[in-house]
């Protein structure tokens, strides 16, 4: 009788076993067809439209920067956060991030002032010895935060300048 029920223990233990790597195998399949499934969103496009100094001493400067945001996808991008770095002439001068939730219409454009922190001494320094009358790169790269569970979207802009 012992070895019957010992028989009948394993089986029944075979058979959760077998219905718990059914249900693991199944919720994987599961989370792989959300994941792809998943909207594929192409980076926005962010520029600089505007520039103010708030104030300034020698090492560090407040600036107020006006950033235009464009979204290049069929759907619209829900916000929450965005932080990004300014490099001139490939050195890191500034670094700002804004933290108010707004939504970017689809193939739609967002503009938002930012509060950036700048130390733009070595950069004048960089400047003061380029040509005169040639453009001056820059680099605009940052991380934007999304809601409903989109995660974030690096982004990159180079474009240049007149000093």
């Amino acid at each position: 009788m012992k070895a019957r029920q010992s028989c009948g223990t394993a089986q029944a233990g075979s058979a959760i076993r077998h219905t718990a790597s059914a249900g693991l195998f199944a919720t994987l399949i599961g989370l792989l067809a959300a994941c792809a499934t998943a909207p594929k969103l192409e980076p926005p496009r962010v520029s600089i439209a505007g520039l103010k100094v708030v104030s300034a001493e020698v090492w560090v400067q407040h600036l107020k920067v006006r950033l235009l945001l464009h979204n290049p996808n069929d759907r619209t991008l829900p916000v929450t956060a965005l932080e990004y770095t300014i490099e001139i002439a490939g050195q890191n001068v500034a670094s700002g991030s804004y933290a108010e939730s707004f939504v970017v219409p689809a193939h739609g454009d967002a503009e938002f002032d930012t509060n950036v922190t700048a130390n733009l001494a070595s950069a004048v320094l960089r400047l003061l010895t380029h040509v005169p009358s040639t453009l001056v790169p820059y680099r605009l790269a940052g991380k934007i935060t999304l809601a409903e569970g989109l995660g974030r979207i690096p982004f990159e802009e180079h474009a240049s300048f007149t000093p």
